[in-house]
């Protein structure tokens, strides 16, 4: 793709950062399942790190760095829901 078409693209590209010890902690299999396939979509770039130091919001819920926001949730399902926005 060349570069004009990716600065002029109608379909926003978004970078999802993650912590390995929250996703170990508060997502099960299925959730993988839900997640997987939107992470694997058009538009979405994500990283997953051992440790972003954060340790207070990582025992408490679900969260994930979206293009450089803190975005924490309830739920995985609820997380989705908020990355979805971003797109």
């Amino acid at each position: 793709m060349s570069l004009l078409k990716k600065l002029f693209s109608k379909e926003k590209q978004i970078t999802i950062e993650f912590c390995e010890k929250n996703l170990d902690r508060f997502y099960s299999d299925e959730d993988f399942s839900v997640i997987g396939p939107f992470l694997q979509g058009k538009g979405v770039e994500y990283k997953q790190y051992e440790c972003q130091s954060k340790c207070k919001y990582c025992k408490q819920s679900p969260y994930a760095i979206i293009n450089g926001e803190f975005v924490q949730a309830e739920s995985p399902s609820e997380l989705l829901k908020k990355m979805k926005e971003f797109k």
